[in-house]
């Protein structure tokens, strides 16, 4: 492809708090550096169904303080398939747009990689996830604000714990990663974090138990990644239930109030930092790569190691937390 006239915008998958804020910075970069801007509504499937509005920088007033995504997001069927997609860069070139701003997580950024490999696009990821599990930054757009979602529940859940000396399973987001519920366990004072990583190295609840939990504390709180692999807190629960039926065990499971609210001042400064970095990627000839940061300093990552990378736990943070829940 030529030289780049014309960007489109989407937000794809998971909303993250801080959405908007990249959508602005997107937007606002791309006019002043002479682009035209398009934001195609909906994901992938308003690439599809061409729900695509060209963007003045007035489209993205008053939006950075806003959770959610002003695009909005769904999923779409049809861009997994070679017609859907054909259909999308069909409407892609109807509108004169020569590359795609995607904002989102692991599987948005593994659709922008096969569309740009079939179509030759030029395709920039921003990594816009509460989980924090895309390789190759330290932080994601979303994840900080998730985080002090998560800390302000606990902080409101121990007043009850205490008041009642109750063991709580506190369950909050992570398929894959458990980022949120060790930080989260760490800010909270939380007694342990239950988290897919380390799910098939120990019992986890064993160790809790056993290292743990002394019936001497006013309270007691375990933050659990809803994964799969960890079986979430409901199983925890049960399992207390039957093997330490001495405790008097609560369930509170966060679920979607961790996507919402405000972005915090984080959140939305590497959202403005990153969408103003993806035009210069562009702009660059880089193509193909998201955006992240690294030791605060601005890094290209191919899609293909941003995607198929596992982003590793620290684990340093792991022994804080167990020396700090004596």
């Amino acid at each position: 492809m030529g030289i780049i006239k014309s960007i489109g915008i989407l937000t794809s998958g998971g909303d993250a708090p801080g959405m908007n804020a990249a959508i602005r910075s997107v937007t606002r970069s791309a006019i002043y550096n002479g682009l035209k801007v398009f934001g195609i509504y909906r994901g992938y499937k308003g690439l599809v169904t061409d729900e695509i509005v060209e963007f003045k920088s007035q489209n993205v007033s008053n939006i950075i303080q806003m959770g959610g995504t002003i695009l909005k997001t769904a999923r779409c069927k049809e861009f997994t398939t070679p017609e859907g997609r054909a259909q999308a860069f069909e409407n892609m070139k109807r509108h004169g747009i020569d590359a795609l701003v995607v904002i989102g997580g692991d599987g948005s950024l593994t659709g922008a990689r096969i569309f740009a490999q079939e179509y030759d696009i030029p395709c920039i990821g921003l990594p816009g996830t509460i989980d924090n599990d895309l390789y190759g930054t330290d932080t994601t757009i979303g994840y900080d604000t998730a985080l002090n979602t998560i800390l302000d529940a606990v902080d409101k859940i121990r007043d009850t714990a205490t008041s009642h000396e109750r063991l709580f399973f506190v369950e909050v987001m992570g398929r894959d990663a458990g980022f949120l519920a060790l930080n989260g366990a760490i800010a909270a004072g939380a007694e342990a974090a239950i988290i897919p990583e380390f799910s098939t190295e120990v019992d986890q609840l064993e160790e809790f138990i056993e290292h743990g939990f002394r019936k001497s504390k006013s309270s007691s709180i375990v933050l659990v990644a809803e994964s799969e692999l960890t079986g979430g807190a409901m199983h925890y629960a049960e399992r207390v239930k039957n093997e330490y039926p001495q405790y008097d065990v609560r369930v509170t499971i966060l679920g979607h109030l961790q996507r919402g609210g405000r972005p915090t001042a984080h959140d939305r400064i590497i959202a403005s930092r990153m969408g103003v970095a993806s035009i210069q990627a562009l702009l660059e000839g880089q193509r193909n790569v998201m955006i992240g940061i690294e030791n605060n300093k601005i890094v290209y990552v191919p899609f293909t190691k941003a995607i198929k990378n596992d982003k590793p736990i620290d684990k340093e943070l792991v022994s804080v937390l167990h020396e700090l829940s004596i």
